[in-house]
This record gives structure tokens, sequence and C-alpha cells, in this order.
């Protein structure tokens, strides 16, 4: 690992803040429609929301961050090509959460959402399994995010279900 670059620290995070910030901005008028439907059991209230994706998405920055920030003079090829697997994963992911907001919320294409939502949670597993030979902490980082999705994949199929 290189010495900590505060400024690209502070871009990785903003990156993924940037892109949740997008979504929600584009699907802002759509919560009106979603404060009307059919909610399953565990909903939690409105507010925590944009809570928990702001956490999630600066933990998931600073695992960007780390894994960019490696010093690829001294890992072997294999690490290399892996590094490289793993921030294309990563931007994947990230362009999977940007529009599952809007085909959710923008769309109420709930059935649709989930399918997306799952390619999305395998996307990040796929990241975190990685991370895990690469760097440790990075692939730590990101669990929350694997686990906030699996519940939010049960909001999905239940809302899906109940409307």
């Amino acid at each position: 690992m290189k010495k900590l670059n505060v400024a690209k620290l502070v871009i990785a995070i903003l990156i993924p803040l940037l892109v949740g910030g997008l979504s929600a901005f584009i699907t802002k008028d759509a919560m009106m429609v979603f404060d009307t439907i059919k909610k399953p059991p565990l909903s939690p209230p409105g507010i925590i929301f944009p809570i928990a994706w702001s956490i999630l998405y600066v933990l998931m920055g600073v695992a960007s961050y780390l894994i960019y920030n490696m010093d690829v003079t001294k890992l072997d090829e294999k690490q290399v090509i892996l590094r490289k697997k793993i921030l294309t994963i990563y931007i994947i992911q990230l362009i999977f959460n940007f529009f599952w907001s809007i085909i959710f919320f923008k769309f109420s294409m709930y059935k649709f959402a989930f399918v997306w939502l799952v390619i999305l949670w395998v996307l990040v597993f796929i990241f975190i399994k990685n991370a895990f030979k690469l760097n440790k902490a990075s692939a730590y980082l990101m669990i929350p995010y694997l686990l906030w999705m699996t519940f939010a994949g049960y909001l999905n199929i239940m809302i899906a279900v109940l409307n």
C-alpha cells in the first residue's frame, strides 16, 4: 500500500456519493408514489434510507481507494490483473447501483428491479471474494453494503408481491 493520498481518497468517496446523489435526484419525484404503496413488515422509516446509503457510499469509496491506491510495483502479475478485475467490478456495480433506484422508484418495475438487484448483489459478492485475496480491509468494508442489499432484496421482492 502506498502512503495515504488524501485527494485520491476524497475523490474515491465522492464518486459513489455522487452516483447515489444523482440517482436520488432523478427519482426524487417518484418518492411520493413510493409513500403510497404497500410495504412489507420490517420496512424502516424513509429517513433511514438516505442515512444508510450515505454511510454505505463512504465505505464503498474507501474500499475502492484501498484497491486503487495499492502500489502496483509491489504486486506480482496475477495481483495486478486481480486489482484491475476488482476495480472493473466496482465500476460495473456502481452502474447497477445507479440504475436500480431508477428502475425501482421512477419506473415502479419492482420485479425487474429485484432481478437487477440480484445481479448487483452478485457483483458485490464477487468484489468481496476477490478483494479478500488482495486487501482484506477493502473486502470487509463492502460487507455492510452486501448485507444492506440483502435486506433491500427482501423489501424489493415483498413490494413486488404486495403491489
